[in-house]
């Protein structure tokens, strides 16, 4: 063991380059530490004694406070800062991040020892050679980083193969323009803000042919969404994101679409009866980006989620997932502590399948248990989402499919407002025998009553419409950022409309006059 711990370490000239950057009294006080090797930073704020941590404890470096000076002898000695407030020494895997103050003035500093750690997925080595993605989660300071530049060595050194690397901050491969060893044969594309690390995954796949991206932090809307377009181009995507568990990701609104997102469903009575659940429960809305998601609970200690679709359609039915936990004991050596345990739901989830009809592209949607041949039911919409149709489609289970010219269709699905603005062309389809549905609103809710009709099923009180209706909103708001109005209700049903919306701590009030009165949803602006 201690010749692996000592391949832990940073090079001699790469620990004597971080030493370099400290006044020399504080760089004095740290050769003279005796457990220098696990040091993990050196902490430096104004008007405070400079700090030594270590993994379970810190000590002080000198008996005087830090001074402007001190602050400005280290900054003159590494890279520039970016709009991350992140520096670094070239060639080397230190990080040096920056407090300011209101005016922009740099008056603190947390110099972080940067270690390219040899063997660490050796406990997860089968996984990362089977070629599906997979997502290291974690709390900070657990490890997911360093597995991340040890995964890119390994895989373009050993197993050659053209690994691409989307470097923020400059975390996985140092600063500099040269990259460090520690990444082995893999290439490093730099990202200039963190807000265009989405732009460059996209870059990295259109311009460079990667057989796999490694990618750290994956926390917005828009890098999620370049996730899966990653994925659904067959490159095999290594990534991290912050998280204690699954369970915990699964409930992110921002980043649940890694494993497949979770939207809520409306079922029919029979179907509700049949599972034992109330009408409206949650279920998985389309693939997961990620084939594997890896829990690392601590640094010798990590579970193993696959295949994640199975796991997350059996946590949404209630159950309690069993994943492969393995630990790294004593010796070095791997060991499995607990099976996995195979999921099984009643009723999985199946994604949209794309088909073709009539030479068109279509979404096709194949009600459950159809056993009495029903059918399909061809629908072109008219001035209503496509996408809320199939959306409906799917959540109520009913054989139909969406097609893209009217004389192909068996139902126009249209609006009230386009019925009476745009007469002549409906009357051009009716004239066919083409029945024509309108609905007052273009939402998947009122969608949702137009097919319960259409198919003779139960439909949704108005109560329980106009919850749809806002739930529906909440998710739009939260992923575009942008206002929306539902339609006019009663005072009790506006009530209930702010009390949802509460929930998903977006913010909402009343507009218009009776009798359009009615909710407007929106996210409250950052301060």
């Amino acid at each position: 063991m201690k010749e692996d711990l000592a391949q832990t370490q940073p090079s001699d000239w790469e620990m004597s380059a971080l030493l370099d950057i400290f006044p020399p009294a504080i760089r004095n006080a740290l050769i003279r530490l005796d457990n220098l090797d696990q040091l993990i930073e050196v902490i430096l704020d104004l008007g405070r004694l400079p700090e030594a941590r270590f993994p379970h404890d810190f000590g002080y470096l000198a008996e005087a406070p830090v001074t402007q000076d001190d602050i400005a002898y280290v900054t003159s000695r590494v890279g520039e800062f970016g709009k991350d407030n992140r520096a670094g020494i070239e060639k080397t895997l230190h990080r040096i991040s920056c407090l300011r103050n209101r005016g922009g003035k740099i008056i603190g500093l947390t110099c972080r020892v940067g270690r390219a750690v040899y063997g660490t997925i050796d406990i997860i080595l089968d996984v990362v050679r089977s070629g599906r993605s997979l997502l290291l989660l974690g709390k900070p300071g657990v490890g997911k980083t360093t597995m991340l530049r040890e995964v890119a060595r390994v895989l373009s050194g050993d197993l050659r193969k053209r690994v691409v690397i989307v470097d923020t901050s400059n975390e996985i491969a140092g600063d500099g323009d040269v990259p460090h060893a520690g990444i082995g044969h893999a290439r490093r594309l730099q990202v200039d803000v963190p807000a265009n690390q989405h732009a460059v995954m996209i870059e990295a796949v259109e311009n460079h042919m990667p057989e796999v991206i490694v990618i750290d932090e994956i926390g917005t809307e828009a890098e999620a969404l370049a996730a899966r377009t990653i994925a659904e181009r067959g490159v095999q995507l290594i990534g991290t994101a912050h998280g204690i568990d699954l369970d915990n990701l699964l409930m992110n609104p921002t980043l649940s679409d890694l494993v497949g997102g979770v939207g809520a469903v409306t079922l029919s009575d029979e179907e509700a009866r049949r599972r034992g659940t109330r009408k409206t429960v949650l279920e998985r809305k389309a693939s997961p980006t990620f084939d594997v998601v890896i829990e690392i609970q601590d640094r010798n200690r990590l579970a193993i989620h696959a295949p994640v679709d199975e796991v997350v359609d059996a946590m949404l039915r209630g159950q309690q997932p069993r994943p492969e936990i393995r630990v790294r004991n004593a010796t070095g050596g791997v060991q499995v502590v607990q099976e996995a345990e195979k999921q099984t739901v009643q009723v999985p989830y199946t994604p949209p399948r794309r088909t073709s009809y009539g030479g068109h592209e279509a979404a096709a949607f194949e009600a459950e248990g159809d056993e009495d041949g029903d059918e399909v039911v061809r629908i072109f919409p008219y001035g209503v989402s496509r996408a809320k149709i199939e959306r409906a489609i799917n959540n109520l289970r009913v054989s139909a499919l969406v097609v893209r010219t009217w004389d192909d269709a068996d139902v126009v699905l249209t609006l009230k407002a386009l019925e009476r603005r745009d007469a002549g062309k409906l009357r051009e389809m009716a004239a066919q025998n083409v029945p024509i549905y309108a609905i007052k609103t273009n939402t998947t809710a009122q969608i949702q009553n137009c097919l319960k009709d259409l198919y003779d099923l139960p439909s949704l009180d108005e109560e329980e419409l106009a919850l749809r209706e806002a739930e529906e909103a909440t998710y739009q708001v939260m992923l575009h950022h942008k206002p929306v109005e539902l339609s006019p209700q009663s005072s009790y049903i506006r009530r209930l409309q702010h009390q949802l919306v509460e929930k998903y701590n977006l913010q909402s009030r009343s507009t218009g006059v009776e009798p359009n009165r009615r909710v407007r949803i929106f996210k409250e602006a950052a301060r």
